[in-house]
């Protein structure tokens, strides 16, 4: 199975208006367009009955006391944790591509609604990102976020950030989960029902150092 995207290719910096902030010489950042990127497959196994796409970051600093902090830098040896930026799943087995800003355009103070997208054939839903997580504390942000938020790494990381979405091809036409569920609780349902899978990997740094 073969994943790509006309957004950004495999390994190349994702373009800022598919991130959800984007450098600023004053602030730091600024909030940014925040389109989910055009996503597109094919060499399905003939047996695939759904699809599900998940987007996560495994560069996330594990402990926040440098992130966002000025006059530091957060250090490239500090262990690194998950954090979900998209969890679709349910995708229609006949679905091929996924258009930019079909699923996110623009930001949603306090989440997007979900888990269904649409009366769509399969009924598409959409998992919380972990926005949902990183923005319970505030006032004017704190919500559930469900569908794609896009990248936005401490502005003082070490590290450019790896953001990888990766399609799996299911057996099964609907994933075993309900309510409002998280890109772990996908993760688990899906063991024992993935036929195939592909990955596209995109860059992405708010550190002014790193940009290139």
């Amino acid at each position: 199975m073969k994943l790509w995207s006309r957004s950004f290719a495999d390994m190349t910096p994702i373009p800022g208006e598919y991130a959800f902030a984007v450098p600023d010489a004053v602030r730091h950042v600024i909030l940014s367009g925040n389109r989910n990127p055009h996503l597109a497959w094919d060499d399905a196994p003939a047996a695939t009955r759904s699809f599900v796409l998940i987007c996560h970051d495994p560069d996330v600093p594990s402990k926040g006391d440098d992130v966002n902090q000025e006059g530091r830098e957060v250090p490239a040896t500090l262990p690194r944790v998950d954090f979900f930026h998209w969890v679709l799943i349910d995708i229609p087995a006949t679905q091929r591509e996924i258009a930019a800003g079909s699923h996110s355009h623009g930001i949603t103070p306090r989440g997007k609604p979900g888990p269904q997208v649409s009366a769509a054939p399969g009924e598409m839903r959409h998992g919380l990102n972990d926005y949902t997580g990183w923005f319970a504390s505030d006032a004017d942000m704190r919500g559930d976020y469900h569908g794609y938020d896009g990248p936005c790494p401490p502005w003082n990381d070490s590290i450019v950030h790896h953001y990888t979405f990766t399609l799996y091809a299911l057996d099964v036409p609907a994933l075993a989960v309900s309510g409002s569920f998280n890109g772990a609780a996908v993760r688990a349902a899906m063991q024992g029902h993935i036929l195939a899978q592909a990955a596209l990997t995109g860059l992405y740094t708010l550190n002014p150092r790193l940009v290139k």
